[in-house]
């Protein structure tokens, strides 16, 4: 019997001579121009219908007549080297998803997940996995992987959203599973900070070490440690004592490299203290000098902060120099990024005004800068709760 709607045709499904069913029958034309036919089978003709609609629904957004069978891991490795290759994201960016992407999602049972057959719940699956606290061994006398950070967490759920994304626009799936699933929250956690004064002792047991400067311009305006290690000499105008942040220096594929800042906000004229100021006047006397003892083996990029023949400086050597203060100070896990909180916590005691604070830190919105640093000491709560009172002059109530 044909489907009165034109939806393709219904017939009943026979079996030793007694009806088991209905099957129904599509005709269409493959994206190569060649003629093709469909089958759905259900126990009812209604049911049948339905399956009959969703293929026509699938048919006319232009995927195919069914999910692909293809695995998750087949997938993403072919979405890693086409679209997310081709995309216009950060090179850094690009990386760290093709790694979250091959750590997490292509590895183990999941990745063995047929794309027909991934479901919200086994996205969700995989994210309390991610969340347990202790995961097995992959090999029986192998260390225990340890759990994922929230925001690593967040983080391959987002791989996996993209990269699904891609297998929809590429006809293979109808919708993607992942879509359907809340994306994971990230616990809020204060950012470690030290005060003004374990500060000046952190820079002070610096004294002498090659990168100690990088600290101090840190500690004084609040850079990114990348920020910092990009800057050009170019970048900064010690007359009128600005800088303007203009890359940030990372490693891409074992090599570093300096990129685009984080975000639009990121790119940023920030002032620069008179004591900083002085600093970096002799900082470039110092540079001057090892350019001239280099002679033909410096390598001239321009930048503030370099190693004694002019190339960039890794990353972690700033982070050996904290360490090496921090321990000779006595003040236990202080890393780069805690004299960047460090002068945003005492910005923000000192009364600065909260949008100021954003726009001196690079944040894409005052809503993050609240979320890091949205607190008082006990000794501004009790400044803020008394001076209310004494204008209210609630002594005399």
């Amino acid at each position: 019997m044909s489907n009165a709607n034109g939806e393709g045709s219904i017939y009943k499904r026979m079996r030793n001579g007694k009806q088991t069913g209905y099957i129904g029958a599509i005709s269409y034309t493959d994206d190569s121009g060649q003629a093709k036919r469909h089958m759905v089978y259900g126990l009812t003709r209604t049911q049948v219908r339905d399956k009959m609609k969703a293929v026509r629904d699938r048919l006319d957004n232009g995927a195919a007549v069914k999910d692909s069978r293809r695995t998750v891991a087949d997938w993403l490795k072919h979405w890693r080297a086409t679209t997310l290759a081709a995309s216009d994201r950060k090179a850094s960016t690009r990386e760290l998803y093709g790694n979250l992407s091959r750590r997490h999602l292509e590895n183990g049972a999941f990745g063995e997940i047929r794309l027909d057959r991934l479901k919200p719940s086994d996205v969700e699956a995989l994210v309390l996995t991610m969340r347990a606290k202790l995961k097995p061994a992959r090999a029986p006398n192998a260390d225990p992987v340890r759990a994922l950070s929230d925001a690593t967490i967040r983080q391959v759920y987002t791989v996996l959203r993209t990269g699904l994304d891609g297998a929809v626009r590429d006809g293979l799936l109808a919708k993607n599973p992942a879509a359907a699933v809340k994306r994971p929250g990230v616990a809020r956690r204060e950012a470690r900070h030290v005060s003004t004064v374990d500060v000046t002792k952190l820079l002070q047991c610096a004294e002498g070490l090659r990168y100690r400067d990088v600290l101090v311009l840190i500690s004084g305006t609040g850079l990114r440690r990348g920020e910092a290690l990009a800057l050009r000499w170019s970048d900064v105008d010690l007359d009128s004592g600005m800088l303007v942040v203009r890359g940030t220096l990372g490693r891409v594929e074992g090599k570093l490299v300096i990129s685009e800042p984080k975000n639009d906000r990121s790119r940023r004229s920030v002032p620069i203290a008179a004591p900083l100021v002085a600093m970096l006047r002799d900082h470039r006397l110092a540079q001057d000098a090892e350019r001239a003892a280099a002679g033909n083996q410096w390598v001239d990029h321009g930048l503030v902060f370099a190693t004694e023949f002019g190339t960039a400086v890794d990353p972690r050597n700033a982070l050996r120099t904290i360490e090496i203060a921090s321990q000779k100070a006595g003040i236990p896990d202080v890393g780069v990024h805690t004299l960047r909180h460090s002068a945003a916590v005492a910005w923000m005691e000192s009364g600065v005004h909260i949008k100021a604070v954003a726009d001196l830190l690079g944040h894409s919105s005052i809503a993050v800068t609240g979320d890091v640093y949205g607190h008082t000491s006990d000794t501004t709560a009790r400044s803020a709760v008394d001076g209310l009172s004494d204008q209210l002059g609630l002594l005399d109530l």
